[in-house]
């Protein structure tokens, strides 16, 4: 009996180690601070976004801003995708999500993508002629 309640205080404090872990890379205003050359917000809104990586999973949103969202599927076309990153290569293309956020939402984004520190933002032209902000690796 001693040895489950042990495992079952150590599962828990994992748990709640790695769930401060992540409040504070992912949500805290603590662990991310942008650089000061980044531009403004636009009040503009909706923002549209193009997702290709962890930002498909409805969890993952939910974690970084708040809800699931209404996602629409789509294609970024003349880019590969390489791991959590894309790069131009003409005639592919990568398929992905456009999210509809406010303002508020799109700062949480770049957040959670370090804009600026680890990726860039850029307004790019999908398939269906939409543009929307995409998120690609700093090359170092």
């Amino acid at each position: 009996m001693k040895l489950i309640k042990r495992l079952a205080l150590a599962l828990l404090t994992m748990i709640a180690l790695a769930t401060g872990y992540l409040w504070f890379v992912f949500a805290s205003p603590y662990g991310y601070t942008p650089p000061e050359n980044l531009p403004a917000i636009s009040r503009q809104e909706p923002h549209r976004v193009f997702v290709y990586g962890t930002l498909r999973s409805g969890v993952v949103r939910w974690l970084v801003y708040g809800r699931w969202g209404d996602p629409q599927p789509s294609v970024l076309p003349g880019y590969d995708r390489e791991g959590l990153d894309i790069e131009k290569q003409p005639g592919a293309e990568v398929s992905g999500l456009v999210l509809s956020v406010s303002s508020e939402e799109l700062a949480a984004l770049d957040r959670y993508e370090r804009l600026g520190v680890r990726y860039s933002r850029y307004r790019l032209r999908l398939a269906n002629g939409q543009q929307a902000w995409v998120y690609a690796r700093i090359q170092s």
